[in-house]
């Protein structure tokens, strides 16, 4: 891959890996628009790191918390913050990764990497968003968040398996129909991020190590680094913003891309 290819990948994963617009989307549909080569499992690898990477850091403070509570979370003592929190994102993760296993074991993840479907997921779930968006009161705060908030939360992340649908756009609706704050319930499913693609991470590196060479490391490293800085760039924008903006710019992007791309599925 060429040195502009690898930084447009990264950068395009970085902003839209956190943003509601969806980072799935976007890469399926620059090889669809652009006429560029699909930049391949291990590249995609690779990006997922350097986002993971970003919200990590940003979350760091959230991040040693949940993990000081790990122990007691798993030896099922979550009578601390700590360990509830860490419970929380284990019980909001393996829904996602349940239905992530049945879809790339019987294909069906390949099957709706389509113009078409991210057409209708960018315009519905867009549209969904901004309903709850302005619908729901905010009386909750992450400290409130539970077992049962974090299930219902990981069902709402199931739906971002389908290409279009946006993780954190469709957690932060799960959480925005809850009732958490914006900035609370962007917070929230931004940690639920943090496992979700170390899984999903996992899946793909095993798929792509058998054929690692030197050179696609290289690349790799490059994507991965470029992925870090725009995803922290973006991640520090959109939190800084919720304090005084809603999701409504966010789903204006949605509904004209949805509109663009299922005007030309339809042509």
């Amino acid at each position: 891959m060429s040195l502009f290819h690898l930084i447009l990948v990264a950068i395009i994963q970085g902003i839209t890996e956190f943003l509601p617009i969806s980072s799935s989307g976007h890469l399926i549909l620059l090889p669809n628009l652009s006429g560029l080569q699909d930049q391949g499992q291990a590249i995609d690898v690779a990006v997922h790191v350097g986002t993971l990477g970003a919200v990590v850091l940003y979350f760091r403070s959230d991040v040693k918390q949940a993990l000081a509570g790990l122990p007691r979370a798993l030896t099922g003592r979550a009578v601390t913050p700590q360990a509830r929190l860490a419970l929380g994102l284990i019980v909001a993760t393996v829904p996602t990764v349940i239905a992530g296993l049945i879809l790339h074991v019987t294909g069906l993840s390949q099957a709706m990497r389509s113009i078409t479907v991210i057409g209708w997921t960018m315009l519905g779930f867009g549209l969904l968003l901004y309903w709850v968006d302005q619908k729901a009161p905010e009386t909750k705060e992450a400290e409130n968040w539970g077992i049962r908030d974090a299930l219902i939360m990981g069902l709402w992340q199931v739906l971002a398996l389908i290409p279009g649908t946006s993780r954190s756009g469709i957690t932060i609706t799960g959480a925005r129909q809850l009732g958490y704050t914006r900035e609370d319930g962007a917070r929230i499913a931004m940690l639920m991020s943090i496992p979700t693609i170390l899984a999903s991470g996992t899946l793909l590196a095993l798929d792509a190590v058998r054929g690692a060479d030197m050179q696609l490391a290289r690349d790799g490293a490059i994507a991965a680094l470029f992925a870090f800085l725009s995803a922290l760039l973006a991640l520090s924008l959109m939190m800084r913003l919720l304090r005084s903006v809603s999701f409504t710019p966010y789903v204006i992007y949605r509904v004209i891309l949805g509109v663009i791309l299922l005007i030309m599925a339809y042509s």
